[in-house]
């Protein structure tokens, strides 16, 4: 590395005042106070740009867009905790509280969990192919960069501006959602304003603390999160067993009910591939480990178990408690959401407890459900603002919008402006039209995650294949991916077929022949509307570039620039003395080791 690339990561409050004579702020990031100056001057003062030196004008697209995203002076405040309350709380929001109930009812309880178990399968394909890459490249963008220089410049601008359409989406969508959670208790339309301009104006406080103060609130937001969830687990199991007097057991699996929805084989199936939608809504956040990596201290010993325990307990809140919701509310339950604008308030959670007899325990989780959209939408104020910043130091954006201006307490404070602002689109809210707001804003950002964990794996699979192109292995990886390139493999060809299968779903749902064309082409872009505006973010770059190559050649691919440990010799050395110390080690500890 660099000493620029080394002087970037030092910020104004790191630096002795009695070097200030030495450092020109005009080439270096790094900037000095005076001890006598006020706390207000400080404060003022940390909004002032972080200057960096001039890229040299005879490199090429592909290296400057390496180097600016790999010395962007983001701060590295967080800590292994941090990040995985990050990638939980970022996953556990209103895609499992509130979405998963029309999932429920337009699938049955058999089709909800096996959407949500396939999706697990390449979610921890996908975690552990990013971890083993921002472990290495712990840059500005993340996998947003990874998709630039790993697969194709094209591929890397739809990478990014997806990426960044989906949480710029996400802030207004988690405050609709939480003003819906706000009818359950019966708040009169005069007063929902407030609750929403609460709602944004604490997430857009807490992300104007810096990194540090966003990964804090990350923390607390899901251990509350998750301490409901196992709640609600145990309380679900009692109740299922018969402690409210009468054994439920399998009943709402069978008749009348029925585990899936539809009276044919293929009504079935279109339902259960309704839920890929709302399940990729829901676990979207998973992949937040390794957009932080860049603000992280120490990836290459955070990032590994983060990305590992990350998955478990994902999987174990979401299959376990989706199959309690399951067990203790029917699918043709008329309260659950998107039966009626009124209706909406109430999550499947909510519903199971209520249907039970369960008294005050509803309310809880509502109020649950309300710290889950602060959680979701400041992860998506978070997201927006990093990927935007990097969309503009790869050369995406125009100089104008200053996109990558990151102020001396390292945030990327015009993308933070950018996606507050948009965020006040919460404020439609207060309209009779909320529930419409919700699926439009739920469909711009469903399937956008699924094109992203696409992306992730194939830039996996292209990394390695640099690797072996270039004559290199494995062992200068400090992380390798438990599942390997053919995890990456595994994970990429289901996201193909779900959007193949999203596809049939989309253009001719359930009862098609009995539904209007514009009743057809609303459920089509609900649901498909993402891959059009990829298609066409991938296309329109192509021919404005005049850049016809489908990828970059795995010979000449940058896999250099922006790793931390760059002695890969000492680095090698330092990997085999670890992997001697483990192999040493209990069995139990070195299984262990391994899955988490």
């Amino acid at each position: 590395m660099s000493d620029l690339e080394k002087q970037g990561h030092k910020t104004y409050d790191e630096v002795d005042s009695s070097a200030s004579q030495s450092i020109n702020p005009v080439t270096s990031p790094t900037y000095a106070y005076k001890t006598s100056a006020t706390k207000w001057q400080h404060f003022k003062d940390s909004f002032k740009r972080v200057e960096v030196e001039e890229l040299d004008p005879n490199l090429t697209d592909a290296e400057r867009a390496a180097i600016a995203t790999a010395r962007s002076p983001l701060k590295r405040h967080l800590k292994s905790r941090h990040l995985q309350m990050i990638a939980i709380g970022g996953a556990i929001g209103t895609g499992l509280f509130v979405g998963s109930g029309s999932s429920l009812r337009t699938a049955g309880p058999a089709g909800l969990l096996i959407g949500y178990a396939i999706s697990s399968t390449f979610i921890l394909c996908m975690i552990c192919a990013l971890g083993e890459l921002a472990v290495e490249f712990p840059v500005s963008g993340g996998f947003t960069t990874y998709c630039t220089r790993f697969v194709d410049e094209s591929f890397g601008f739809a990478a990014n501006l997806n990426y960044a359409i989906q949480w710029l989406v996400v802030l207004p969508l988690e405050i609709v959602a939480a003003s819906i959670t706000v009818n359950y208790w019966g708040t009169d339309k005069k007063y929902r304003d407030g609750f929403v301009a609460l709602f944004w104006l604490v997430i857009v406080v807490i992300n104007l603390f810096g990194v540090r103060g966003y990964g804090e609130a990350e923390f607390v937001f899901s251990i509350i999160k998750v301490t409901c969830v196992i709640g609600f687990i145990i309380c679900g199991i009692c109740l299922v067993c018969g402690a409210r007097g009468s054994y439920i057991g399998g009943k709402y699996w069978h008749h009348p009910y029925g585990a899936f929805v539809g009276d044919s084989a293929g009504a079935r199936f279109k339902g259960t591939m309704s839920v890929f939608t709302s399940a990729a809504f829901a676990f979207a956040g998973s992949e937040l480990v390794g957009l932080a990596a860049a603000e992280t201290s120490n990836p290459r010993k955070t990032l590994p178990k983060a990305a590992k325990q990350v998955f478990w307990r994902i999987t174990i809140f979401y299959i376990v408690s989706l199959t309690l919701v399951g067990l203790l509310v029917s699918h043709k339950d008329t309260r659950l959401i998107g039966t009626s604008s009124v209706d909406a308030a109430a999550s499947p959670f909510v519903i199971a407890l209520v249907s039970h007899g369960i008294k005050g325990l509803p309310s809880v989780v509502n109020v649950v459900i309300c710290i889950a959209v602060l959680s979701v939408g400041n992860s998506a104020v978070y997201a927006c603002s990093r990927t935007l910043s990097a969309f503009s130091e790869q050369g995406y954006a125009p100089k104008w919008m200053n996109l990558e201006y990151v102020d001396r307490s390292g945030r990327p404070i015009v993308g933070i402006a950018i996606t507050s602002i948009f965020g006040l689109l919460c404020f439609i809210a207060a309209s009779d039209k909320e529930g419409d707001v919700f699926n439009w804003l739920m469909a711009l950002s469903g399937l956008s995650s699924l094109f992203s964990w696409g992306g992730i794996m194939l830039c996996h699979i292209r990394f390695r294949r640099a690797l072996s192109a270039q004559g290199r292995n494995t062992d200068e990886l400090s992380f390798k991916s438990p599942t390997g390139v053919a995890g990456s493999y595994y994970g990429l060809f289901v996201i193909v077929l779900v959007f193949i299968a999203e596809f049939w779903v989309a253009a001719w749902p359930s009862g098609y022949k009995q539904m209007s064309g514009s009743a057809i082409a609303t459920n089509f872009f609900e649901v498909y509307l993402s891959f059009p505006i990829v298609l066409v973010c991938y296309l329109g770059h192509k021919i404005y570039k005049k850049n016809w190559t489908l990828w970059v050649p795995a010979s000449q691919m940058d896999i250099d620039t922006g790793r931390r440990e760059v002695d890969i010799e000492l680095l090698k050395a330092e990997i085999a003395q670890e992997k001697a110390e483990l192999a040493a080690k209990p069995a139990y500890k070195r299984i262990y080791a391994y899955l988490c």
